[in-house]
Parts: C-alpha cells; sequence; structure tokens
C-alpha cells in the first residue's frame, strides 16, 4: 500500500495499515509548514479545515468552541488541549452548517484557520449566513520534489497494490511526478482509493486500474476501498 499523505498523517495511517496487515511504502507528496498565528481577541469560535492546521493555533484559543471539519481532525484538537471540540464529521459544506447551528452571527467573529489557498469558498459561506469570518492561513503545503526512491522503484516494478490519496493537492503532485515512469506500472497493477470525488477527479489523467471513492470522506471508509 502506498500512502502519499504528508506527515504527521503518513505515519498513523501507516500504523492502521500495518495493523491489518499491509505491507506499507510512505511517500508524502506534500510537506506541510505551519504558519503560527497572531489572534486579536478570542472569537465566538474556531473552525479548522484540517489537523494540519491545528499547530498553528495559539494556546489562548483553547478556551473557545473548536469546529472541526471531521472526526481525525476533531481529535487531534482534543490532544492538542481543546476542551470544547465538535466534528462536523464530513466535509466544509458539513462544517457550515454545524457552524450555523452551534454559533449565532451576531455573537462573535468566527476564526477560520485554513491551508494557504484554502477555505475561501467555506468563508464566503459563512459570510453569506450573516458571520463576520476572519479567515487566517495556519500552514503552506508545499508539494515535493520527487518520489522517494523506495517507492519509484515499486511503482516501475508493479509490485505497489494501491494507494491512497487524501486530498486534491496529495493527487495533483502524485500526477505532476508519475509522468515519467511506465504507465503500465499503474495501469496494470495499481488501484487509486481516494477520501473524495473532488480527489478523485484530480487523479484521473493517470491510466489507474480503477479509482475507487470513499463512501464518506474518512479513513476507516478510506480503508474500506483496499483490494
Amino acid at each position: 500500500m502506498l500512502v502519499t499523505r504528508p506527515e504527521p498523517g503518513a505515519s498513523e495511517t501507516a500504523a492502521r495499515l500495518t495493523a491489518l496487515g499491509r505491507s506499507v511504502l510512505r511517500a508524502p507528496m506534500m510537506t506541510i509548514r505551519p504558519r503560527p498565528l497572531a489572534v486579536a481577541g478570542l472569537p465566538q469560535a474556531v473552525l479548522v479545515t484540517s489537523g494540519n492546521a491545528i499547530p498553528a493555533l495559539p494556546a489562548a484559543l483553547r478556551a473557545c468552541p473548536l469546529l472541526a471539519v471531521g472526526d481525525a481532525t476533531a481529535a487531534r484538537a482534543g490532544a492538542a488541549g481543546f476542551a470544547q471540540v465538535h466534528s462536523a464529521g464530513r466535509d466544509a459544506a458539513a462544517l457550515a452548517a454545524l457552524a450555523s447551528r452551534l454559533c449565532r452571527p451576531g455573537a462573535g467573529t468566527l476564526l477560520l484557520a485554513s491551508g494557504a489557498g484554502q477555505g475561501l469558498p467555506l468563508a464566503a459561506a459563512l459570510r453569506g449566513a450573516g458571520f463576520r469570518v476572519r479567515r487566517r492561513v495556519a500552514y503552506a503545503a508545499v508539494p515535493v520534489a520527487e518520489l522517494p526512491e523506495e517507492a519509484a522503484a515499486a511503482l516501475r516494478a508493479g509490485t505497489v497494490a494501491a494507494a491512497l490519496f487524501f486530498s486534491a493537492e496529495t493527487a495533483r503532485a502524485f500526477v505532476n511526478l508519475i509522468g515519467h515512469l511506465p504507465a503500465k506500472g499503474l495501469s496494470a497493477n495499481l488501484d487509486a482509493c481516494a477520501l473524495s470525488p473532488a480527489v478523485a477527479r484530480a487523479l484521473g489523467p493517470l491510466p489507474w486500474r480503477s479509482i475507487r471513492v470513499a463512501s464518506h470522506p474518512n479513513q476507516d471508509e478510506l480503508l474500506k476501498l483496499l483490494p
């Protein structure tokens, strides 16, 4: 199994796969670079679209409710010391709906912590619902320059059974890097397991044996796709 998500998620997924008796190759397609936030005043709530945003959040925000896009992000927030954590359990649309249920437009600002270039549609949706939103970049996801040699060799040899993709960004990075490898190593031997339809679309340019999409955008459902 090829795990393409960045650290620290890659190690966590690798451990899950190893516990299931799978052999794992880690090939993170992105490097996460936190950007610590300076926050003036406490918001009504903190919204995070990825667990990668958690390390950038200052300790003062732990007194605020935190609304997470999914269960894994919620768990990471709890481990970081946030006491009031709520999970949307799905995606950005579900996170907007959760904020509308738990927060009030007139009760204070919402702080949206996301990756560089991310979170804009969510911020727009919340503003459209009457909320004041401060969107802050909590991290940058930088594509890696090349595949790890062990992963590249396994792909050339056709010994990888499936590759797991957790985001469209990692999928696009993989597609960009894989062009120099023989296509037969992918089309004949490799299934792609995508967290969402958006991730699957990003994988489209490569000749996969199959592209499988999780029924819900979480790791448990993604692992159910494995051949």
